[in-house]
């Protein structure tokens, strides 16, 4: 294997270490906010309140799509991302109210 071989070799691992970290992160982040919003939905459950907040959706997709742009993100991806989120959280609530 030649040395320009071995350095790929080793930047790929490198890489693939790091995407490794960080996909672990992505899990436990997401653990602890569906933990934030499951509290909310027992909320909304307890005090009949609905299980979506279309005005409150419309801004937080907004503001991903901001901070998708200032972390380089395509704002699309970001946009995409943050709807299936929110659509499985008002799945939850939904449940909750049953």
């Amino acid at each position: 294997m030649s040395d320009d071989s071995q350095r790929a070799e080793e930047l790929l691992r490198e890489h693939r270490e790091s995407i490794d970290r960080l996909d672990a992160i992505l899990v436990y982040t997401l653990a602890e906010r569906f933990k934030h919003t499951q509290g909310v939905g027992r909320l909304k459950a307890e005090h009949a309140l609905p299980p979506s907040d279309p005005s409150r959706e419309a801004r937080q997709i907004e503001r991903l799509e901001w901070l998708a742009k200032e972390a380089d993100l395509d704002p699309e991806f970001a946009k995409k991302f943050l709807t299936f989120i929110i659509s499985e959280v008002i799945r939850h609530h939904e449940k909750l109210q049953n």
